[in-house]
């Protein structure tokens, strides 16, 4: 019989532990763990047995004078497990609590509290319960077994009345069990939850002995890692909370590791990890689909900076010859560089510089029906320019939905002079709108027949990206199997109305998925900003509704702070207390504060620098450098796509969230309604870049939107 090597797995909970323990630990412990990975049996790991531990294998192994590892010694098969790291007695505490083993039905490898109680509830809580039904009583023990619950947690399963308590015994249970009592408290049919956790009938018999074997399953491989180098090994240790870049859910893994037989798209709520399914998408297309030297992937976005975040953070994943076939570029650059290779004789403008043109073009306004300069320059924005409209028979045909002011066929030929006289204006400037830009890459794509270099492309932050952008990248690559991936959130459109993929040419029907788990804030933080957006129709990019049933966070904090002062003075009094706190505890570079624009940013920034706290202002085109030092500040709109400690929203004052000059341009109700739409996105997005702690200042005469959720909590 042949006897395997040696093998090391590292648990997904060690990394986080190892991140809070002293430097001159980790010291030690990375010097252990190199020893450790390149032999388990050496004599000189010192395995100590622990008595009264909740698994017969676990060992305790000396990381320093008073830390310890947990390991999970073999018995059979050779695997090593790396479980935890902490001081000797709270690591001994933790083996006597925990369980490790293989669930006889999953077949993957779980960490659970072995302890089968009920200690969160009172005695009073318990006796008043009694009679209660139970929350999953309609759901049989063999089911409950095949969705992964451990079978010695059944009693405490039946126990749970309700959805507080199943909340409470969150760390008792393996993250895919938690996941699907959830899914069935949400009020999804027990179907339901089996598809969703791919949780049907399997015929394999499972050895519960075979740590190696079960290793391979998804679940497991979202909570375990086999260390194959060193290498690897220092680059987990040096960064151990980005545990995105090893440990990837099911759900993320099934949707990135797939040959598609089309576009695909995935939606997910803030901090759901769609970039991260992103990004190992193109590691995966690169590695097992188009792996030929000329094969290209095309990971785009929607800003400069955040093309400059993926491409820091594809460098994490990706060797050197692997990111060299990933190119990673905002789509208005794309097009750029592509229009001046292809001798585009026009200039792209934004629309700062048109507006003298309106000016102008309003010359032809008829008296009948009266209309404002920003109703037309809305009806171009929202209509004409997205549906591509260049004559006035187009625009009799095309769809006004969305727009508040009604327009018949006799409306439309009085207004439509505007239009014309706009355009011929900007004809003999030699101007083109980004739009027309896009649309005009499209076409010489068409007329020129050509073949560009890319296998593939990847789209992050797809609400945000106009018609005229997806329908220029169906044509960049061909159709066919993995030709498209986008992923994106209706809850955070912050720059564009919607788009309709179906009619950019881009069919999605029977290729969409969801992702539901928050990987990023707590649940308290998750709730209050998704608050914010309560009774908002969430679009799914492609006509329906994104539905918010489901989504939850693993993740227990603090509720966020909500803190209210009679003056700016005032405010900022307190904004330097808790900034120098954070200095204090060392926290400071793991802290943002963001406001709602730059002439804002630029006060708060003064008063922070002028009282000697040191200020990394973060940049509208360059990625975040993670080694400078200083409170981070950014804008709501630049803050999209990173994650701090602490976010402190400062300003939150009427006036400013909503920001009344913008929402008060348009006489337009619709348009009004989705300006504020996008003005509560930004609230929300700027709130879901925390991971542990959220803090939102106002003063004078707060926020319509804070008042709001005052009363809905």
């Amino acid at each position: 019989m042949v006897i395997p090597q040696p093998a090391v797995a590292i648990s997904s909970d060690f990394f986080t532990a190892f991140s809070k323990v002293p430097k001159n630990v980790q010291s030690k412990a990375v010097s252990f763990l190199s020893k450790f990975r390149q032999d388990p049996t050496s004599p000189g790991i010192n395995y100590e047995k622990i008595h009264h531990a909740a698994h017969p294998g676990f060992r305790s192994v000396r990381i320093g004078d008073d830390y310890r590892g947990i390991v999970l010694k073999p018995d059979q098969d050779n695997v090593y497990v790396l479980l935890w790291i902490d001081s000797h007695d709270k690591a001994y505490d933790w083996a006597r609590r925990k369980k490790c083993a293989v669930h006889p039905e999953t077949g993957s490898l779980q960490v659970y509290e072995s302890q089968d109680s009920d200690e969160g509830l009172s005695q009073e809580d318990k006796n008043s319960d009694f009679d209660l039904p139970g929350l999953f009583d309609d759901i049989h023990d063999r089911h409950l077994l095949q969705l992964g619950i451990p079978q010695d947690l059944l009693p405490g399963v039946r126990r749970i009345k309700n959805i507080q308590e199943l909340e409470a015994m969150l760390e008792k249970f393996p993250q895919e069990a938690y996941e699907a009592l959830f899914f069935l408290a949400e009020g999804f049919t027990l179907q339901e939850v089996i598809e969703e956790m791919d949780r049907g009938e399997k015929h394999e018999e499972i050895d519960t002995k075979d740590i190696r074997s079960a290793l391979d399953k998804p679940d497991s491989r979202q909570r375990f890692h086999v260390v194959t180098d060193d290498l690897e090994l220092q680059a987990m240790l040096h960064a151990p909370l980005e545990k995105w870049r090893v440990f990837l859910h099911p759900n993320q893994r099934k949707i990135v590791e797939r040959k598609w037989n089309g576009p695909v798209r995935v939606l997910g709520e803030a901090g759901t990890g769609k970039t991260v399914a992103a990004l190992h998408r193109a590691r995966w297309l690169v590695r097992k689909v188009f792996t030929a030297e000329q094969d290209w992937i095309l990971l785009t976005t929607y800003t400069t900076n955040l093309a400059a975040d993926i491409r820091e953070n594809l460098k994490s994943i990706c060797t050197p010859q692997e990111q060299s076939r990933i190119e990673v570029i905002n789509m208005d650059k794309w097009v750029m560089n592509f229009l001046k290779r292809s001798g585009y004789p026009s200039t792209i403008v934004y629309s700062g510089k048109t507006d003298p043109l309106w000016k102008e073009a309003m010359a032809a306004a008829p008296e009948e029906p009266p209309l404002t300069e920003a109703f037309y320059r809305e009806e171009w924005k929202s209509v004409l320019q997205p549906q591509g409209v260049t004559t006035f028979a187009d625009y009799c045909r095309v769809s006004r939905k969305g727009r508040g002011v009604p327009l018949n066929r006799k409306s439309r030929k009085a207004i439509w002079p505007v239009f014309e006289e706009y355009r011929l204006l900007l004809n003999e400037r030699g101007w083109r709108e980004v739009d027309d830009a896009f649309r005009d890459a499209r076409d010489i794509i068409q007329a020129q027949q050509l073949t560009l270099p890319y296998k593939a492309i990847i789209v992050d932050e797809a609400q945000d990206m106009g018609s005229q952008a997806f329908s220029l990248l169906r044509h960049m690559v061909p159709e066919g199997p993995n030709d498209i991936f986008i992923v994106g959130d209706g809850h955070q459109r912050i720059y564009r109305h919607k788009v309709v993929l179906g009619q950019c040419g881009i069919k999605i029907i029977g290729r969409s998925k969801k992702l539901r788990i928050n990987y990023r804030t707590t649940e308290e933080t998750r709730r209050w900003a998704t608050s914010i957006l309560k009774n908002m129709a969430i679009d799914d990019l492609d006509e329906g509704l994104d539905h918010q049933r489901g989504t939850t966070s693993l993740m227990r904090g603090l509720e966020p702070k909500l803190c209210h002062f009679n003056s700016f003075e005032e405010e900022c009094q307190y904004l330097l207390e808790l900034i120098r706190s954070k200095e204090k505890d060392g926290t400071l570079d793991s802290t943002c504060l963001i406001v709602r624009t730059n002439n804002i940013l630029q006060r708060y920034m003064k008063i922070i620098q002028d009282s000697n706290i040191p200020v990394y202002p973060i940049k509208r085109s360059a990625s975040e450098d993670r080694n400078a030092t200083g409170l981070r500040i950014a804008t709501m709109h630049r803050i999209k796509g990173l994650e701090f400690n602490t976010i402190i929203i400062a300003g939150a004052n009427q006036g400013i969230l909503p920001l009344h000059q913008s929402l008060y341009s348009t006489d337009d109700p619709a348009e009004r309604d989705d300006l504020e739409f996008r003005e509560r996105a930004l609230f929300y997005v700027a709130a879901t870049r925390a991971m542990q702690e959220v803090v939102v200042t106002s003063y004078g005469r707060k926020s319509e939107f804070l008042e709001e959720v005052e009363i809905a909590n």
